[in-house]
Parts: structure tokens; C-alpha cells; sequence
């Protein structure tokens, strides 16, 4: 992001929610500043959503992908011990 301001992050925040490809925003501390967990229906699909969608914002400085094979997760958490 640039600049870094929180109008900055709260307008791009925003307008990503707002993408019928974003299922999730997460915004960040450390290297990266969001990440969006987004669902299309190939990768031609996520490449046109890079380049139609994130790299005309100015205010991305860049980006980078990931893409998830396989999802395992606990339905419920298990309750943390006491310290």
C-alpha cells in the first residue's frame, strides 16, 4: 500500500469486500499489508482478476500469489489450557 494511511487501508478495504471474487480480507502487520482469500474458477480466471482488478489500483505497490490445494481445519477449537 502507498501511501500507508489508515484512509488509505480503510478505502482499499473496502473496495476489495466489495469484489464478488473476495471472500475475506485481512489486514496486516508485517511485509504485507492484506490479504485477500478470493474464489474464481481457474487460474485464467485469477490471472484476468490480478490484472483487471488489483494492478490498476494505485495504490498497490504489489502483489503476490498463493494457491491453496487442500484446507484442513478444526470445526470447533479445542479450549487453550490455563496458564
Amino acid at each position: 500500500m502507498r501511501p500507508l494511511s489508515r484512509a488509505v487501508i480503510d478505502t482499499f478495504k473496502d473496495s476489495a469486500k466489495a469484489l464478488p471474487e473476495v471472500l475475506s480480507v485481512f489486514v496486516l502487520a508485517g511485509g504485507d499489508d492484506f490479504l485477500l482469500h478470493v474464489a474464481v474458477q481457474d487460474l485464467d480466471h485469477l490471472h484476468a482478476f490480478l490484472l483487471d482488478r488489483l494492478s490498476k489500483r494505485r495504490e498497490i505497490a504489489g502483489f503476490r500469489t498463493s494457491v491453496i490445494f487442500q484446507q484442513v481445519h478444526n470445526t470447533v477449537p479445542a479450549r487453550l489450557p490455563e496458564p
